[in-house]
């Protein structure tokens, strides 16, 4: 259960939007924790409170995302970050999942002041290389094309649940209970939104900037994520200078669903080593 007295709500105005927010203050540096491309900030809930004893942990829904609700226009999810920012912290290390350490990674190279460090786990990385899908995953992504172009949305977000949170060569319900569920209901309000991750843009090419990064830096991967997302994540660590790289066995792309403890250790490890 959350502690009342340690952890707050807060709304930031967007113009068009509304980010939704949770802080829950703890002792030393402020850890801004930024979710995947198909999850929403509940994702990140058992894991702020066990690394809320040793930091501030901040998390916040993007848009379209969970309770802030999408926009028709163009936008900057690293901009929205930068707002977040004003309003917790000068400056904090950036945990970022998936989109979420696209993100961070584009804010870390736009503005490296307001970074403190970076950890990214299965990151996005903005201007890398079209990837080539292996044979499971293109068979899953056939599947959620003809569930799509059938309107059939909860076979889409059983796909997507299937691809994401078990792997795409692991038996679907590899990850069962609680987990699942939340990670369905998510997958659902992002698809009732309709939310494009094409919708918005940084206007940041990390891919080939990534030697500018001069911040601490800790990159993790399930072993049982997709292929390629396990290799870009290996091929970041090696480029940016001084990065670590973690593999967490038995876990796909969503490793704090799966096994939140072992996720905040990381990244309370991380965040003390400095």
């Amino acid at each position: 259960m959350t502690d009342p007295a340690t952890h707050q709500s807060f709304a930031i105005s967007r113009g068009d939007t509304t980010l939704i927010g949770d802080r829950w203050l703890g002792d030393g540096p402020t850890a801004v924790l930024i979710h995947a491309g198909v999850t929403d900030r509940r994702c990140w809930r058992d894991v702020a409170q066990q690394v809320a004893n040793g930091a501030t942990v901040v998390t916040y829904d993007c848009r379209g995302y969970g309770e802030t609700l999408p926009t028709p226009g163009p936008f900057s999810h690293m901009d929205d970050l930068f707002a977040v920012l004003d309003e917790v912290a000068d400056h904090a290390w950036l945990v970022g999942s998936s989109m979420g350490g696209r993100i961070a990674l584009d804010a870390a190279i736009s503005e490296p002041g307001r970074v403190t460090g970076l950890i990214l786990l299965a990151p996005g990385i903005s201007g890398a290389p079209e990837a080539t899908l292996d044979a499971d995953t293109q068979r899953a992504v056939t599947l959620m094309d003809e569930a799509e172009a059938a309107g059939d949305l909860g076979e889409v977000a059983r796909m997507l649940t299937r691809v994401w949170l078990d792997g795409p060569s692991s038996p679907e319900g590899r990850v069962a209970g609680a987990a699942r569920a939340l990670a369905m209901d998510m997958i659902g309000i992002i698809l009732r939104n309709n939310v494009s991750e094409d919708a918005e843009n940084s206007g940041v090419d990390a891919w080939r900037r990534l030697d500018e990064i001069a911040v601490p830096t800790t990159v993790a991967c399930g072993d049982l994520d997709l292929p390629h997302v396990i290799g870009n994540s290996r091929q970041l660590a090696e480029r940016i200078s001084g990065a670590r790289h973690h593999l967490l066995p038995g876990m796909a792309h969503l490793p704090y669903l799966e096994d939140p403890g072992t996720v905040a250790q990381l990244i309370a490890d991380t965040i003390a080593a400095g």
